[in-house]
Parts: structure tokens; C-alpha cells; sequence
């Protein structure tokens, strides 16, 4: 993506030296010295971070799950366990700047398309990659009709009709008749309801249903 903004904490000389490579030039590098400012920007604003990390660093890392994409880069030995998320990498000092690209890349990459799978339904955040609806710390797997269903409402800033659902998720005609909608909004409703005690997640009035 251009001019995609990158943090860097700590290292000021890595950060003037990969500011001036034409290899980066599609980025925009900012360099922080204070690690909770850093932290909160990246999480308030999405951004990318390279964090150059000493054991306190990896310590608090370990034990957190953040949701920006984040490279760690330290002399030290990284534990086994700290990457089950795929929005981190590692880096062990020294190393190749043509590794250091790939793994800022790779993981740019990823992040983007995680950034176009989410789709916003009022105080919801709808995962099309992974199926799933979330509200506060909380999250319920949806099938893949319920997510192309759901998805719609974020298509459309008016209600929309059954025939619209009918036609769009199931491919049915205007014409046929049939009681899966009413069923599937039932069977949804129950679920939304049970996990997050949303008694009023779809609405409906006389020209359609709505978020």
C-alpha cells in the first residue's frame, strides 16, 4: 500500500539510515522514543509498528495481544509461544535488509487484507475472513449465508426487503416462495441474543429490516 506509515521505537540510527534507502520509499517511517506513546498511537491509528526491544519489551509483549501489526527486532532470543499471532514477525539482530523487507511486506500485506475484511455494523465488527461477529471482548462464529447476509446491512443505508436477502445470499427469484429467510433471521436473532444480550440486533419496519 503507498505511503503506508510505519513506527519505529527505539533505534533512531536504523531509523534515519532506512529513511533515506529508495528500497523503502513506499513507506512513511515516524520514530518514537516514548514506548507507551508509540503503543497507543499504533493502536488508536493502525499503524505498523518495529519495535527494537530489550527483555522488558518482549516480556510485556508476550503477555499481550495487541491489534496493530507489529515486527520485534532484539538481540535476544525470542520465546516459542510469543507468534501465534500472524500479525507479528521477529527479527535477531543482525540481520539481512532484504529479510527485514520481506517480513515488513509480508506482514503489510496481511494486514491489509485483514483491514478489508472488516466491516462495521453500528457497535458490531463483522470478520468476513474469519466468519465471525464481535462486540467488546466478546465474539460469535457466524456460517457463511450469516456473514453474506450481514454484510448487506452494511451494503445498503436503507432497510433492506426479503427479496433483496433472497435474491443476494440464496439466489432465489423475486417470485419463489419460501420460509428461509423468516427462518434464518429467527435462528440469528437466538444466537446474537445468547451471546451478547442483544434483544433488538434486527429490526424490522414496513419497507424492510435494518441494524
Amino acid at each position: 500500500m503507498d505511503n503506508s506509515i510505519i513506527s519505529i521505537f527505539g533505534s533512531k540510527t536504523f531509523f534515519e539510515i532506512i529513511n533515506e534507502l529508495k528500497l523503502f520509499k513506499e513507506f512513511k517511517f515516524t520514530h518514537y522514543n516514548d514506548f507507551n506513546l508509540c503503543l497507543s498511537d499504533a493502536e488508536r491509528q493502525n499503524l505498523l509498528v518495529l519495535a527494537f526491544c530489550n527483555s522488558k519489551h518482549l516480556d510485556f509483549f508476550n503477555e499481550t495481544i495487541n491489534t496493530f501489526p507489529l515486527i520485534l527486532i532484539s538481540n535476544l532470543d525470542f520465546k516459542k509461544n510469543m507468534f501465534t499471532n500472524n500479525l507479528r514477525e521477529q527479527l535477531k539482530m543482525p540481520f539481512s535488509i532484504l529479510d527485514f523487507k520481506n517480513k515488513l511486506s509480508l506482514i503489510n500485506s496481511k494486514y491489509e487484507f485483514k483491514k478489508n475484511s472488516l466491516v462495521q455494523l453500528n457497535n458490531y465488527t463483522l470478520d468476513k475472513n474469519e466468519r465471525k461477529i464481535k462486540k467488546d471482548n466478546l465474539e460469535l462464529q457466524l456460517s457463511e449465508k450469516e456473514i453474506n447476509f450481514l454484510s448487506l446491512f452494511a451494503e445498503h443505508d436503507e432497510p433492506i426487503s426479503k427479496k433483496l436477502v433472497l435474491k443476494n445470499v440464496w439466489n432465489y427469484s423475486e417470485k419463489s416462495e419460501t420460509h428461509t429467510f423468516e427462518t434464518h433471521i429467527h435462528r440469528l436473532r437466538k444466537k446474537i441474543l445468547e451471546k451478547f444480550g442483544d434483544g433488538n440486533f434486527i429490526k424490522n419496519k414496513k419497507n424492510g429490516y435494518y441494524i
